[in-house]
């Protein structure tokens, strides 16, 4: 059967963040949770962007109940003060879904010396879900989505050059960031179910889904123009994810169709290195470091 929108279940009374929540498949996950009654926190890095969103968010669902909130993850200080100033607000928080992103970008940093996808797409999130994992942990079955990328199948984490300074590859460094979303998943799964706690985690890809995330690869722009999903249809298996009632922890949804690129929101299957328990274990250690957050230990 195909999944849509329609089968989100009532959300109203619950709080979800959305990061990156101002374009792509952000944009219509935030706004489908807030059409099936959810409170949502779009954390976003541009303001006017941000802003840009909630006005179309709010044409389309005129009694969305949302709000902004500046985050920049390629800065671990205003990962820690959105985190501060949410727990400051709220009293609980049902859904995390880590959805933003940075695609093939030329060679940057962070503000904290990450290599700039690894530093965004897992290093940031990976601090953001500490920060919030106490109000997560106090919310009856809450839920922390992870949106990774079929491009993880290409993925390996360089631990003896995490940050690519030797030899940068764009592709490269995209796809390591890609699988290091699973192998954090999965691990936090592993770690909650360690402690008995109701909150979950789980993931998703959008397969071929054409976003802004595009603009740095002139191919992709092209190719993605004629074959990719538009943004909503990309934006459920991230969706189904977070609100299906079944959904197991450590379970991972995308496009159901040909090779995961298109198709409705299904259950799948990462490759085997996503799910190898030592990479994951690693990886968690070296990010504790690197961001100095630690939980669920």
């Amino acid at each position: 059967m195909t999944w849509t929108f329609a089968d989100i279940p009532d959300q109203s009374g619950r709080i979800a963040i959305v990061t990156g929540a101002n374009s792509g498949i952000g944009e219509p996950t935030a706004r489908e949770l807030a059409r099936a009654g959810s409170s949502v926190i779009l954390a976003c890095r541009n303001p006017e962007k941000a802003e840009a969103a909630l006005d179309r968010i709010r044409r389309a669902v005129p009694d969305a109940d949302l709000r902004f909130m500046p985050l920049d993850l390629s800065d671990l200080s205003t990962v820690h003060e959105f985190a501060d100033r949410f727990q400051s607000e709220h009293e609980r928080l049902d859904l995390l879904i880590n959805n933003a992103g940075v695609m093939v970008p030329p060679y940057s940093k962070t503000k904290d010396g990450f290599e700039l996808q690894i530093g965004t797409n897992h290093l940031g999130h990976f601090a953001l879900t500490g920060r919030l994992m106490g109000l997560l942990l106090t919310t009856p079955e809450s839920r922390v989505v992870s949106v990774s990328s079929n491009a993880h199948k290409m993925g390996k984490v360089r631990f003896d050059d995490l940050h690519y300074e030797k030899r940068y590859s764009r592709w490269g460094a995209y796809c390591q960031s890609k699988v290091a979303n699973l192998l954090f998943c999965y691990e936090l799964q592993r770690r909650l179910s360690a402690t008995g706690a109701s909150c979950s985690s789980v993931a998703a890809h959008p397969g071929w889904t054409h976003t802004n995330l595009f603009a740095q690869s002139w191919t992709a722009q092209v190719t993605g123009s004629y074959i990719a999903m538009d943004p909503d249809a990309g934006a459920a298996p991230t969706l189904r994810a977070a609100t299906e009632p079944e959904a197991e922890g450590g379970s991972y949804y995308g496009p159901g169709g040909f090779l995961e690129i298109w198709g409705s929101a299904v259950r799948v299957k990462s490759n085997r290195y996503s799910q190898r328990e030592d990479v994951a274990a690693r990886l968690w250690s070296v990010s504790q470091d690197l961001t100095s957050v630690r939980f669920m230990s």
